[in-house]
């Protein structure tokens, strides 16, 4: 049976018997297996591990299926998920699968036709096609989309300001089956408060005045598309309510208007803020959060990628070339250390601006050091600070080691598995590198 090279698998079943014979097997087939007992102990492994594939008994000692299926929606969007049940439960597989879950195996299963399952889910289209980027973190995040591209249910991007949530709304929406259909963006943050109700939901002529013909607002006009609001946090709390609305009835309408009209757009929400703690503050709606946030993707800022620097800096050199009429033929060779070296806190629209300024700037073929980053000290771009290899490579893998450890919160256990290191070699790193702990 042919499968991908050590493919991982995560395993989530409590009867002892049972699960040592299904990891047993698997084991022999060729796959890489981490084996959970319970929901929370998947909860928790999951944390550590990227399992290409989760296999799930529907009955677990702490929480059913649906349970562990609807809180591993909120960190694991996308994972294939493949439900174990019995005859009792089939009606309950069945309405996972149209909640995105892969597929499911009734008790007792004949081996073959489980395995048959197996390989099926592993060889489905999925594989990034590095358009969000070349990272392991960005391909991830890909693939995650591509799994849930047409899926109807709503989505949250979370991330940094200009870590390109929009970018991969657009590519959900090409992804998706409705990618013939409209792709509306709305920045709720960019609309002036007392005009977004109309621009939303449009609005019927003399609704008010100045409204001297009627508007169909975005809502109308991402039928059967994806109506994408993002900066979701700065809604104001009356327009949550309307939100909520929409998205439970699928319905709405027009300011001054008594018709409702029916929305079939897929709605997909973007936040740089922690919704979670807006919740609890009163700055948005719990209720709003839980329908907007069914699937979670979270797009990481550029410093915690920075496989995605170099072709991001040549992607945009080649379409700003294009576009201004400039022959540039690239960058010179100090331009990557001090990309790799930059922190980027405008993420990729940073990225974007400093590129876009520097060939239009650009008296030549190449672009130095001084044209990308104008704002740094003169003696930090002059040859003088030309890094050894060596220095350059500490330089990486401390801000690597760092962002390890910020995701982690300091924990240097989880630290080491995600870094794929030991625990010692992680302290035996921090002290070369004089990271503090």
């Amino acid at each position: 049976m042919s499968v991908p090279q050590r493919a991982r698998i995560g395993l989530v079943e409590d009867d002892p018997i049972m699960g040592e014979s299904i990891a047993h097997r698997l084991d022999l087939e060729g796959y890489d297996v981490a084996w959970w007992r319970s929901g929370q102990a998947a909860l928790t492994g999951l944390k550590s591990k990227s399992p290409d594939l989760l296999v799930c008994d529907i009955r677990l000692p702490d929480m059913n299926g649906e349970s562990l299926f609807n809180k591993l929606m909120l960190n694991n969007a996308g994972l294939p998920i493949l439900f174990i049940t019995g005859f009792a439960q089939v009606e309950q597989a069945v309405r996972l699968m149209r909640a995105g879950a892969a597929d499911y195996v009734a008790k007792p299963f004949a081996m073959p036709d489980f395995l048959a399952k197996v390989t099926d889910l592993l060889k489905r289209p999925g594989t990034p096609q590095h358009v969000l980027g070349y990272s392991p973190a960005m391909a991830r995040v890909e693939e995650t989309l591509q799994r849930i591209a047409d899926i109807d249910a709503t989505v949250l991007l979370t991330g940094e300001s200009g870590a390109g949530k929009e970018v991969a709304a657009r590519f959900l929406h090409a992804e998706s089956n409705r990618h013939k259909h409209p792709f509306m963006a709305v920045n709720c943050a960019a609309i002036p408060a007392d005009l977004l109700e109309s621009e939303l939901f449009g609005h019927e002529r003399g609704a008010f005045t100045g409204a001297t013909a009627r508007h169909p607002g975005y809502v109308e006009r991402a039928a059967g598309g994806i109506l994408f609001l993002d900066e979701i946090g700065e809604l104001p709390l009356p327009l949550q309510a309307k939100l909520l609305r929409l998205i439970e009835t699928r319905r709405f309408q027009r300011v001054g208007g008594e018709a409702e009209l029916k929305c079939d757009a897929r709605i997909v929400c973007a936040s740089n803020v922690d919704l979670v703690t807006a919740a609890k503050v009163g700055k948005f709606r719990p209720d709003l959060l839980f329908r907007i946030r069914v699937i979670e993707v979270h797009i990481p800022p550029l410093r915690e990628r920075r496989e995605d620097i170099a072709p991001l800096l040549e992607l945009f050199r080649q379409q700003f070339s294009a576009s201004f009429g400039r022959h540039i033929a690239g960058f010179q060779a100090d331009v990557d250390e001090a990309a790799l070296l930059h922190d980027w806190p405008g993420n990729v629209r940073e990225l974007r601006n400093r590129v876009e300024r520097a060939v239009a700037l650009a008296d030549g073929a190449w672009i130095g050091q001084d044209l990308l980053f104008p704002d740094l000290h003169p003696e930090s771009i002059g040859p003088a600070s030309f890094l050894p290899l060596a220095s350059m490579r500490e330089q990486v893998e401390r801000q690597h080691i760092r962002s390890a450890l910020e995701k982690t919160d300091g924990r240097i256990e989880d630290a080491a598995k995600l870094l794929g290191v030991s625990r010692s070699t992680l302290f035996d790193k921090m002290r070369r590198l004089k990271l503090d702990h």
